[in-house]
C-alpha cells in the first residue's frame, strides 16, 4: 500500500524518496494524510500559543526548522530538515540557506526601521519564505504560521484569520489564496494582506 497523491494546484509534489519518509504506513490517500498532518499542526499551534518568543529567536534558521519539525514530525521523518530535491516552485535546494539568510536579515531591517506596516512585514516574510520553499512539503502552512507568530509575538497583534481556514482546502478559499500569492509574485502584496485579514 503506497501513498497516492495526485497533482493539485498549489501543492508541492513529493519525490518517491520523500514519500518513503512517511511514518504512518497505513496512510494511502491525500485525505488521510491531511487529517494526520492537521492533528500534528494543531499541537504546534498549541505550543506557539503557550510560548512567548523574542524577535531574535523567531528570525533564525533554527526556529524555522524547529517550528516545521513541531508541525510535521508525527507524520514525516524529514520534518524540520531542508529539502534536497528540486521543486517546480522554490529556489534551487543548494541555495536555501543563503536565500533564507537574506530574508531573515531583510526582515530584521524592515522591523527595526519600520520600512513597512506590521501586517505587511509579516505577509512579505510569509510570501518570500514560501517562495524559497525550504522543506519538502508543508511550506504554505509553515509560512502562514510564521506570519501569525511574527504578528503575535513581535507586533503584539491578533493572528491573521486566513479566511477562517486552518488548512485552506481545495475550493474558492484556496483559489483566492493561490491568486493572491500569484499577485504577490508580481509585486502586488496587498491582495495577500487582504486575504490574510479576511
Amino acid at each position: 500500500m503506497g501513498l497516492k497523491i495526485t497533482d493539485e494546484e498549489g501543492k508541492t509534489n513529493l519525490s518517491p524518496q520523500e514519500k518513503e519518509c512517511l511514518k504512518i504506513k497505513t496512510i494511502s490517500t491525500y485525505g488521510e494524510l491531511d487529517e494526520h498532518e492537521q492533528l500534528n499542526i494543531e499541537k504546534a499551534v498549541e505550543w506557539t500559543i503557550h510560548t512567548k518568543f523574542s524577535r531574535d529567536r523567531i528570525l533564525t534558521e533554527v526556529f524555522l526548522k524547529t517550528l516545521h519539525k513541531r508541525m510535521f514530525s508525527d507524520v514525516w521523518t524529514w520534518a524540520g530538515k531542508f529539502r534536497h530535491t528540486e521543486k517546480y516552485n522554490g529556489v534551487p535546494w543548494v541555495k536555501i540557506p543563503i536565500e533564507l539568510r537574506y530574508l531573515l536579515d531583510n526582515t530584521k531591517h524592515w522591523i527595526s526601521h519600520q520600512v513597512y506596516p506590521p501586517d505587511e512585514i509579516a505577509i512579505r516574510f510569509k510570501h518570500q519564505l514560501v517562495k524559497i520553499h525550504c522543506f519538502p512539503n508543508g511550506n504554505g502552512r509553515h509560512s502562514r504560521l510564521m506570519a501569525d507568530i511574527i504578528r503575535d509575538s513581535i507586533f503584539k497583534r491578533d493572528v491573521f484569520s486566513w479566511s477562517g481556514s486552518k488548512s485552506l482546502k481545495a475550493g474558492s478559499i484556496r483559489s483566492n489564496y493561490i491568486r493572491a500569492l500569484h499577485k504577490a509574485d508580481q509585486g502586488q502584496i496587498e491582495p495577500l494582506i487582504d486575504f490574510a485579514n479576511s
